[in-house]
């Protein structure tokens, strides 16, 4: 009943996370960028700052740490989600929770430049066809009501996201080891200081971007639902539940769960803003989870968290 219970958690994570693809687009459509993850990481940061508290978790990080901490949270939560507030305010919710599978692909060609992991031919292989997918996606997507350089702009802007939050999961594999000074970080820990730090970075972008609006923008009641969604929903509940799955079940099982998150996007795209849809996006989906599939089918390290895979 116990493991049941774990995964009836991460099909709900998978869920939420799909629906968060739609969310972004009703948000992104209302309100700027800049405005809308910060209220988003204000939210998140609380509710991470509470589960830690109640949970009497609270572990700060050292000096040294707060220096890649940094780093981490300008890719993860700044770049990121800058990223995803323009490409969502221009492509489709289904269009772009595909394009953000490249993660795990931009992760393996990432990994191979910077800390000498191998790069396979099934590495190799994988990413061909997540590029295909990709191409398959800009040229043949379904969603023809939005203006084609838009679209390919927002598709653009995605695919940055999921470099951005690439990056970021290679920070935090270095990070999360032990080394003979430190102890390394637990993925929760690295997960709300970065959020915290992102924050930082975020806050002075607000106050530019208020200037040049002349005047503070007021989400409308849609926009602050969707906020809400992502922040409580999408970066908190499930992050903590999707990290408990990879502790119980391991993170290659809890790592699959992460193929439904298009479908979803796709279904909630359908159903809550009446995106279109056509074989181009059933190809595209095969294509590149096909090709992440490959790419990580020789991980064997169970123990390992599956970081950087949903990109939320």
């Amino acid at each position: 009943m116990n493991r049941f219970r774990v995964h009836l958690k991460l099909f709900i994570v998978a869920t939420i996370w799909g629906f968060g693809w739609p969310a972004g687009r009703v948000v992104a459509l209302d309100t700027p960028p800049v405005l809308a993850s910060w209220i988003r990481y204000v939210m998140a940061c609380c509710c991470f700052l509470i589960y830690l508290k109640l949970s009497n978790n609270i572990v700060l990080p050292t000096s040294r740490q707060w220096k890649g901490i940094f780093l981490i949270g300008f890719c993860s939560t700044f770049l990121y989600q800058l990223f995803f507030m323009l490409g969502m305010a221009r492509t489709a919710a289904g269009d772009a929770s595909l394009m953000i599978t490249l993660n795990p692909l931009f992760t393996a060609i990432l990994a191979s430049l910077f800390i000498k992991e191998t790069f396979t031919k099934r590495h190799g292989l994988g990413v061909a066809m997540g590029f295909t997918g990709v191409l398959i996606l800009f040229m043949a997507s379904p969603n023809t009501d939005l203006i084609l350089a838009e679209r390919w702009l927002g598709n653009g802007f995605i695919a940055c996201s999921a470099l951005s939050w690439a990056s970021a999961t290679i920070l935090m594999k270095g990070m999360m080891t032990d080394t003979a000074e430190e102890k390394g970080m637990s993925p929760l820990h690295l997960t709300v200081w970065s959020s915290i730090s992102g924050l930082v970075f975020l806050t002075p972008f607000l106050i530019g971007e208020t200037l040049q609006q002349g005047a503070v923008h007021s989400p409308s009641e849609h926009a602050w639902i969707g906020i809400a969604f992502l922040a409580i929903l999408s970066t908190v509940v499930s992050y903590v539940w999707f990290a408990d799955g990879v502790i119980k079940i391991g993170a290659g099982k809890a790592a699959l769960y992460v193929y439904l998150i298009p479908p979803f996007g796709i279904l909630g795209g359908f159903l809550l803003l009446n995106e279109q849809l056509g074989w181009s996006l059933l190809a595209s989906f095969i294509m590149i989870a096909g090709g992440v599939a490959i790419a990580q089918s020789e991980k064997h390290d169970e123990r390992e968290p599956a970081l950087g895979e949903h990109g939320h």
